[in-house]
């Protein structure tokens, strides 16, 4: 199954003519996944060679206006473009981020009085006091819903902290795993971690032709799982002929942070395919990003290594970093310095300096 990764914004704080706000999209077959919706998002999708109308799941890191603005006004051009009859057969987009991203949601909504031809879904992760000072901590007065479901709204979950992993399961089944783990900004922000799951290993062929079996049918059901019986009566099962599973993929994505909140992210990240970690400022400036909430490349880098994860692709970078192609000579603030910061910590884990419609192709990993 092919998937990839699409910067469509890698700036901070606001959209500018060189960089988008913060999004980008993680695309299977036939999906979409939106993580962060800043400012301007979806005209970067018109843009881009993606189509909104296939996003069926966003994930929004924390309530900073440049991850989240995006979002009411993508929802209603994804609808106009939206035939009746296809929104009555649509399936709920699945919406997932903090506390307060429900009562948003139904604000701008409600008050614009914008109708969508489908229904979503906000379900809301439940963070803790250690995630951001205080003073960063919404007031329940504030994110109460009151006001009930907007009328193409359908009630989600809230979810909280599992203290036994000390993280948040989102989505569960036989094809990935999402979770999210907890950041430490000035508002609490989250990570998510995409697994897919493993894939049934190779057939040996060689035991099968040992058990009389020839290619056809029966190598299919055997691959996809099933038990066969053969015409001697004798039961084969796909542990007997197949060989260890293919790991799944692992994409890894990070909102603005400063630190992580607890063990959680170093375990979920482990071995991660792309790790996509912020890094605002450069080196020099790390006590100015720091203060903020923020990281620098040396920070992402650090948690790459410790993460063993096989590429980091840098993001969110201060508006004063110009694209590559964008510098001139005697430019001050040079983006590149940020990759040579980040790869000077690493031995061999690829470093990638993200910009707006960059893609990140994870092929298949294959069997041993």
């Amino acid at each position: 199954m092919a998937m990839d990764l699409t910067f469509l914004g890698t700036g901070s704080a606001y959209p500018s003519p060189h960089r988008g706000a913060s999004a980008l999209v993680l695309r299977t077959e036939g999906e979409c996944w939106l993580f962060d919706c800043g400012e301007g998002t979806q005209t970067q999708l018109m843009k881009s060679q993606l189509k909104a109308s296939r996003i069926t799941k966003v994930f929004i890191t924390h309530l900073h206006g440049d991850h989240m603005f995006g979002l009411p006004g993508l929802l209603c051009t994804v609808s106009l473009h939206c035939t009746s009859t296809a929104g009555k057969d649509h399936q709920p987009v699945e919406i997932y981020g903090p506390i307060g991203l429900r009562k948003f949601l139904r604000v701008t909504l409600g008050l614009s009085s914008s109708q969508l031809l489908f229904p979503y879904v906000v379900h809301e992760l439940v963070p803790t006091a250690d995630q951001s000072p205080s003073e960063g901590l919404l007031d329940p007065k504030m994110t109460s819903c009151d006001e009930g479901l907007h009328p193409q709204e359908v009630q989600g979950r809230t979810i909280h902290l599992d203290p036994a992993h000390n993280s948040y399961t989102l989505i569960e089944n036989e094809q990935v795993v999402v979770k999210a783990f907890r950041l430490y900004h000035r508002i609490p922000s989250f990570g998510f971690v995409v697994q897919e799951g493993d894939r049934p290993g190779k057939l040996n062929v060689q035991k099968l032709k040992e058990l009389g079996i020839k290619a056809g049918l029966v190598y299919g059901k055997l691959k996809t799982g099933h038990s066969v019986v053969l015409e001697n009566g004798v039961t084969v099962f796909p542990s007997d002929v197949l060989e260890d599973p293919i790991p799944g993929r692992k994409i890894c994505i990070l909102g603005d942070c400063c630190s992580l909140v607890g063990n959680a992210g170093q375990q979920l990240c482990h071995g991660a395919d792309v790790l996509v970690h912020e890094a605002t400022l450069d080196d020099t400036q790390k006590d100015k990003a720091m203060e903020h909430g923020h990281s620098t490349p040396s920070m992402a880098a650090e948690f790459a290594k410790a993460c063993q994860a096989k590429q980091l692709a840098l993001y969110h970078f201060s508006q004063r970093y110009k694209p590559p192609a964008l510098l001139k000579e005697g430019d001050e603030d040079d983006v590149m310095e940020l990759k040579r910061q980040a790869a000077a910590l690493l031995n061999g884990q690829e470093v990638i300096l993200a910009e707006d419609f960059l893609t990140i192709v994870i092929p298949i990993k294959k069997g041993v």
